[in-house]
C-alpha cells in the first residue's frame, strides 16, 4: 500500500519520463506489491460517417495492435528504467475510444486457504462454464466484488494512508524519515 503523494510522484514520474508523442494523455498508473501499470489514451482510426460497427471495431483493434508494435522500443526503455528504479514490473495498456487494451500484466499466484463451502462456489462456477478453473473463479469473484465496492474500497484505502501517516509521525521515527517513493 502506497500513500497518495507516492502514487503522485510515481505517476508524475511517468508523465516526465514518457516521449511526449507517446499517448494523447496519460490516463492512469496503477501500482501494488509486484506490478505498475500504465495506461493512456491512443487517437481512434478517423473513419467515414457510414462506418459499421464491425468496422469501427476493426479499426480500434488494429490501431492498438499498430501502437503496440510501433512504441515496443520505447516502452521497454521506460520499463527498464522503471523497474530498476520502482523495483517492480511495468505493464502497458491503452484507451482508444471506448476500448481499453492491456498488453502485458502479471499473474500474481495468491495463496488461500478456504473452507468446502467456499470450494463449493469456485467449483460451482467451473461446472457451470463461467470459469475455467477454481483459480480463474477465485479471479472472477473477486473482479465481481471489486466492481461492487468500489467507494467502500476507496473510502479504506484512505484510512489505511492516514494510519500510514500516523505510524511515520511515531516516537521511533527520527525528524525527516518518511516510507520512501519506491514502495
Amino acid at each position: 500500500m502506497i500513500t497518495s503523494e507516492q502514487r503522485d510522484k510515481l505517476r508524475g514520474w511517468f508523465a516526465g519520463r514518457l516521449p511526449d508523442d507517446l499517448f494523447e494523455s496519460l490516463v492512469e498508473v496503477t501500482v501494488d506489491r509486484e506490478e505498475i501499470t500504465v495506461v493512456g489514451r491512443i487517437p481512434e482510426p478517423r473513419l467515414g460517417d457510414d462506418a459499421s460497427d464491425a468496422e469501427k471495431e476493426a479499426a480500434v483493434e488494429a490501431r492498438v495492435q499498430e501502437f503496440r508494435e510501433r512504441t515496443r522500443e520505447d516502452r521497454i526503455a521506460v520499463a527498464r528504467e522503471a523497474e530498476h528504479r520502482f523495483r517492480k514490473k511495468v505493464s502497458w495498456g491503452v484507451e482508444c475510444g471506448s476500448v481499453r487494451a492491456l498488453f502485458t500484466h502479471v499473474a500474481a499466484p495468491v495463496m488461500t486457504r478456504l473452507r468446502q463451502p467456499e470450494r463449493q462456489v469456485l467449483d460451482t462456477l467451473v461446472a457451470a462454464g463461467v470459469a475455467r478453473s477454481r483459480s480463474d473463479a477465485l479471479a472472477w469473484c473477486v473482479r465481481l466484488v471489486q466492481r461492487h465496492t468500489d467507494d467502500w474500497l476507496a473510502e479504506l484505502r484512505e484510512s489505511l494512508e492516514h494510519v500510514q501517516r500516523v505510524r511515520a509521525q511515531g516516537p521511533d521515527t527520527e525528524p525527516g524519515d518518511t516510507a520512501t517513493d519506491e514502495e
